[in-house]
């Protein structure tokens, strides 16, 4: 059995405004580096033997505290990267409310494309894809991506819909916990605090 950490990355200043989409250059703000610090004092107690991470830069950001801690490398993966949202890419969301294409993606977003980008369920395909890839070779692995990425994650293990994706709530950061068997699959937590206590997972153990 695997377990997954799904991350989401620290905050950064489109938080909440706008989407930025893979555009280059958006880094987490003094915010998202404490939230990043945060997380990586609460998972370093784990057995974690892998971490992943999308390539965009405050995806980055937010796993290399963690990588410090636990002396491990950071392996950029594309399958991680933030949902493409091709021409909505850089948009403010109080532009975008107006969009009756942006409002039936909300509403549909299971067969709505965002223009000339990616549907969900691509996203959805290409994450659970790779987790099939790194689940014989590691024990606990941690992937830090993106909110849509992350939900798209969640709702093919919980059975949900992708069109349902917005009722599965991930803050940025947090962390969301996933066990992965040949066989199985259980959602262990969601939208889980970074700046808690040590994560407890009592199945994994350290070795000494």
């Amino acid at each position: 059995m695997t377990t997954f950490l799904l991350i989401r990355h620290a905050a950064h200043d489109y938080l909440g405004r706008g989407i930025p989409g893979r555009r280059a250059g958006v880094h987490i703000n003094a915010d998202g580096r404490l939230q990043a610090e945060q997380l990586a004092a609460r998972l370093k107690s784990l057995p974690i033997d892998a971490i992943y991470s999308g390539p965009l830069e405050r995806v980055r950001e937010t796993a290399e505290p963690l990588s410090r801690a636990l002396n491990l490398p950071l392996q950029i993966d594309a399958a991680f990267d933030e949902f493409d949202v091709g021409e909505w890419t850089d948009r403010m969301f109080a532009d975008l409310d107006r969009d009756r294409l942006w409002q039936r993606f909300n509403a549909f977003r299971s067969c709505t494309p965002a223009p000339g980008g990616e549907l969900m369920i691509e996203v959805q395909a290409r994450v659970i894809r790779r987790m099939c890839e790194l689940r014989p070779r590691h024990q606990c692995v941690a992937i830090v991506t993106h909110g849509d990425v992350v939900r798209a994650a969640l709702a093919h293990f919980l059975g949900v819909h992708v069109s349902l994706y917005a009722q599965i709530e991930i803050d940025a950061p947090s962390i969301s916990v996933v066990e992965f068997g040949e066989d199985f699959a259980r959602v262990r937590s969601v939208n889980a605090a970074p700046d808690g206590g040590a994560l407890e997972l009592p199945w994994l153990r350290r070795a000494d």
